[in-house]
C-alpha cells in the first residue's frame, strides 16, 4: 500500500452490517489493527450489534473464515485482518499471496466486498508501522469497509 490513500468520503455507517475475521498469528499487531477498524466503524455511525469479530489461527485461514461470514451471516462487507512478517524463508510471500487470492475469490463468488487488510511486511519495524505507528492501515481499511458497503447497497436498488 501506497502512502497516499484516498480522501475519506463522508459516510453514515448506521444501516451496515460489517464483518471481520483477524488472525491470532501475530496477534498484538492484529489486535491493534483490529482496534482501528472498530473504532473507526464505530465513529462512522456502525452500531456494535452490526459488528461481528471472529478469530482464526492465522492469515492463511482468513479466506475460509470470510466465506463462512458471508453465507452465515450475510454482511455489507468483510474485512479481513492479519499480519505477515518475512522470515528466513519464501514463506511469508506464499502465504500473502494465496491469501490475497483467496479473499477475492470469495468476494466474487460471493458478491460481498472483502477489504484485504492483511499486512506483508519484510520486517517487524515496517509492521509495527502500519499497524501501530503512524500509518494507521486499520483505519484505512474500515473507511474502505464503509465506502464499498454503500456501494453495494446503492448499485443492489
Amino acid at each position: 500500500m501506497s502512502r497516499q490513500a484516498p480522501a475519506a468520503a463522508p459516510r453514515s455507517g448506521a444501516p451496515c452490517t460489517v464483518a471481520i475475521a483477524a488472525a491470532r498469528f501475530n496477534q498484538p499487531l492484529v489486535d491493534a489493527l483490529l482496534a482501528q477498524v472498530e473504532a473507526e466503524l464505530r465513529a462512522g455511525g456502525v452500531p456494535a450489534d452490526r459488528i461481528t469479530v471472529v478469530r482464526v489461527p492465522g492469515s492463511h485461514e482468513l479466506p475460509s473464515a470470510v466465506q463462512w461470514l458471508c453465507a452465515g451471516r450475510k454482511p455489507d462487507v468483510v474485512v479481513a485482518l492479519g499480519v505477515v512478517i518475512r522470515g528466513a524463508t519464501r514463506h511469508y510471500e506464499l502465504v500473502g499471496e494465496a491469501v490475497s487470492r483467496g479473499l477475492m475469490d470469495v468476494a466474487l463468488a460471493t458478491g460481498v466486498a472483502v477489504i484485504n487488510g492483511v499486512i506483508v511486511a519484510e520486517n517487524r519495524a515496517q509492521a509495527v508501522a502500519r499497524c501501530t505507528g503512524r500509518i494507521r492501515r486499520g483505519a484505512e481499511f474500515a473507511r474502505a469497509a464503509l465506502e464499498m458497503a454503500e456501494l453495494r447497497r446503492r448499485l443492489s436498488r
